[in-house]
């Protein structure tokens, strides 16, 4: 049984073998970089076909969608989703309580407050059954994730909307190409919303988002708000005209060309992708006390991001604590070369700008609910809070095609942190 590293043994992870890098820029993402640049047309409002006209219909005709709207990044397409339904002043909006922080944002950005629910402590995704316990009526709009890659349970979502008549927006920043039932997720509500951010499965290079919808109304909305409330039509003069409330989330073309080269591509990355995880994660399943992120049935996973679940008492060690037990194999794992980290150290409504509730000055948009109940056991969350305490993720690096040989590296790790968890043990402060 070798060394940890961690006490001066050899690496599971050879240093030469760390650098994998996420996003593959090859010799077709730069030519369609320089094309653009060449092309002249860098914006999105310029006559004609332009590369952001081009990724729109590529997107929409590779993942079945009838509308695609692109825009600066994702927090702008949900937002720009919320204003197109009329998600405003006055409204609440039902987001999960784990989370990247856009998601909480978004309500904020249309004056709607923000409502958090609790999450599914397998799937991580927001929990139909706390949806119905905090809908009121003030609700207008839920806000699922598909979070890390795997899709939301949307039948039983779409049913609580359709008895409560209210939209739903699909936040699927991370799982393009996922799938529910075999629809493409970001198609099943009213609207979805993407995300390009360079580190996302489809990306492009540094910011950007799509939006999309099956109804055109919606779409034509979302178009306008895009760009200062104006009608933008190619082949008629732009008039400056604003005829709503809009803002300037335009994609530019370098964005948009970039990301037509890897959605090229996309297939190819995901077949291998998902030949590579799941020989992972199945190699590494049977560990005592490491639960292993796992597809939702009738479902495709595309994890964008692995979350590990911990039980130190199935591990044998139940003297120690989730956190501490979390914090020593993160620190033993880390020393043999596997970059474990925590996505989101907190839920979401602890987050300072929830809590305190300052948003636009005076308390706003919440002091214009304060004649209302007051929201349902809205401190508590516990399954999120557990999810923290117990877990750690693996970020980025699975993202790359040929990062078979890694993973098996990882899992070399794994299996030898696990040989080796009285020492473990003892980091996580359980005497021997």
């Amino acid at each position: 049984m070798s060394k940890l590293a961690v006490l001066g043994g050899t690496a599971a992870v050879p240093p030469a073998r760390r650098q994998v890098e996420w996003p593959v820029i090859e010799d077709d993402d730069r030519k369609a970089v320089l094309d653009a640049l060449d092309g002249g047309r860098l914006v999105s409002d310029t006559d004609g076909e332009t590369p952001v006209s081009l990724l729109e219909r590529e997107w929409a005709e590779r993942f079945g969608h009838g509308h695609c709207v692109a825009v600066a990044n994702g927090t702008a397409a949900l937002s720009l989703a919320l204003a197109a339904l009329g998600v405003g002043p006055g409204a609440e909006v039902i987001v999960p309580a784990l989370s990247f922080i856009a998601t909480g944002l978004a309500p904020l950005h249309n004056l709607a407050v923000p409502v958090f629910a609790d999450i599914d402590p397998v799937t991580f995704n927001i929990d139909p059954d706390d949806i119905e316990r905090r809908i009121t009526p003030r609700t207008a709009a839920i806000i699922p994730v598909h979070l890390h890659g795997a899709p939301a349970d949307m039948d039983r979502i779409e049913r609580i909307a359709r008895r409560h008549g209210l939209a739903v927006i699909e936040d699927a920043a991370q799982a393009p190409g996922a799938t529910y039932r075999g629809r493409p997720v970001g198609g099943l509500g009213d609207m979805g919303a993407f995300s390009l951010q360079v580190t996302k499965n489809i990306p492009t290079c540094g910011e950007g988002g799509l939006l999309v919808t099956g109804d055109a109304g919606l779409a034509q909305s979302a178009r306008r708000a895009r760009q200062f409330g104006e009608d933008i039509e190619s082949g008629r003069d732009r008039d400056y005209v604003s005829h709503r409330l809009g803002w300037n989330h335009k994609m530019n073309a370098l964005q948009a060309a970039f990301t037509r080269a890897q959605l090229a591509r996309f297939d190819d990355y995901e077949r291998s992708r998902q030949g590579t995880i799941t020989r992972f994660l199945d190699r590494i399943s049977e560990l005592p006390g490491l639960t292993v992120p796992t597809a939702p049935p009738g479902t495709t996973h595309v994890w964008h991001i692995l979350r590990f679940r911990l039980d130190p008492a199935a591990a044998g060690l139940p003297g120690a604590t989730p956190e501490r037990f979390r914090d020593a194999l993160r620190r033993v794992l880390r020393a043999e070369g596997v970059p474990m980290s925590r996505y989101q150290l907190m839920p979401l409504p602890d987050q300072t700008v929830f809590r305190d509730r300052t948003g636009f000055g005076h308390g706003y948009p919440w002091a214009a609910l304060e004649d209302a109940a007051p929201p349902v056991h809205d401190d508590h969350h516990p399954v999120t809070r557990a999810v923290l305490r117990d877990s750690f993720t693996l970020q980025k690096r699975h993202l790359n095609p040929g990062s078979g040989e890694l993973l098996d590296h990882y899992a070399d790790a794994f299996e030898k942190a696990w040989q080796h968890l009285d020492v473990v043990g003892q980091f996580a402060g359980v005497s021997a």
